[in-house]
Formats: structure tokens, sequence, C-alpha cells
């Protein structure tokens, strides 16, 4: 029966993001890798060439899916910002995969950058339109609406053991901090 290269690819992507998330990728193991997958060592190589563009393929696939899971709406930040931290309160290791990449591997592009500039143009649009604030350039302006939505990470472990409560709390000053940032100024007529 041949086997299922698609499958087994797939199998080593899922164990290789849970063992960049946990260890990044100087404590990552290939042998926990392909342990974790069912799958035999050799095929990481075979599909990836080495541990450090297998890291790069799983960064590009979780910003890929990050960009998807979370559809930006320049029109409205604070709901973008809202979504961004629900997407990560519910996948810390999101997160965690992104603290490794900046600390060993920061000049990896995954989808990111290309989304970013997509992002950054419609925000430069709707400021054109003044449905946005003009106080800070666009990418200025979603960084820190990001930023916001990240905050939670930082606090209290990640946000783990938080209360539902005290996420809700959290996710208000989040909305609540986009919107501030990027009010449109009142026109005056």
């Amino acid at each position: 029966m041949p086997r299922d290269s698609h499958a087994a690819r797939a199998r080593l992507l899922e164990a290789a993001f849970a063992e960049f998330a946990a260890h990044g990728m100087a404590g990552a193991r290939v042998d926990r890798i392909a342990e974790a997958a069912d799958a035999n060592k050799r095929l990481i190589y075979a599909y990836f060439g080495n541990k450090e563009r297998l890291f790069d393929e799983v960064l590009c696939r979780a910003e890929e899916a990050g960009v998807e899971a979370v559809p930006f709406d320049a029109d409205d930040l604070p709901g973008y910002a809202g979504a961004v931290f629900d997407h990560l309160v519910a996948r810390p290791d999101l997160m965690r995969l992104r603290l490794w990449q900046l600390l060993e591997r920061p000049t990896a592009d995954g989808a990111e950058p290309e989304a970013a500039r997509r992002r950054t143009a419609d925000a430069a649009a709707a400021q054109r339109r003044g449905a946005l604030s003009r106080e800070m350039a666009p990418a200025d302006l979603l960084t820190m609406v990001l930023a916001a939505a990240q905050a939670w990470f930082w606090a209290g472990q990640g946000g783990v053991n938080w209360s539902p409560k005290r996420l809700a709390e959290h996710r208000a000053a989040v909305v609540e901090t986009a919107r501030r940032l990027s009010a449109p100024e009142p026109t005056t007529e």
C-alpha cells in the first residue's frame, strides 16, 4: 500500500509546530518531531531540507492561518483588535512561536509581511476617506492596535490562568484602546 506523503507532511508540520512553540528552534529535537508525527525523521530532511527550513515553513503556515482566521477591516479596527485578542487567547502557542522566531530567527519571513502591507494600505485608504484617525502613520496605528491585542500575553503567564471575567475585562480594554487610537477626528463643518 503506498504511503500518503501529504498526510505525513501534514503530521510533521503539526508536530513541528508544537515542538517549536514549546522549545524554540534551538531546543526543538527532530527525533521528537518525527516521533510525534509517527514518521521517519529522514522525511523531515526530504521534505524540508533542514530544521531551520522546517521552522520557517511552520512559521509561514502559522502566519497564513492567523491572517485567514482574523479578517481585517480597516473601518473597524476595534473589532479587528477584539478578534485578534480572541484568536490569541484561544491559541497562546502562536505567540510563543512568534517569540521564538523573534529570538532565534528574526530575519525569517513568513506570510505576515505581505499581509501587513495589505493591511497598511487598507488603513491608509481609510485614513484618506476620514474613517480612521490621521494622527499616526498607518503602519504605526496598526502596530499600536496589535500591541493592545497582544498585551494580554505579557501579563499573568499569557492569560492562561485568567478567569473568564478577567479575560472579558481585558478584551473590553483592548477594544476600547483600539477605538480611541483609531477614532477619526471630528469634522468641523
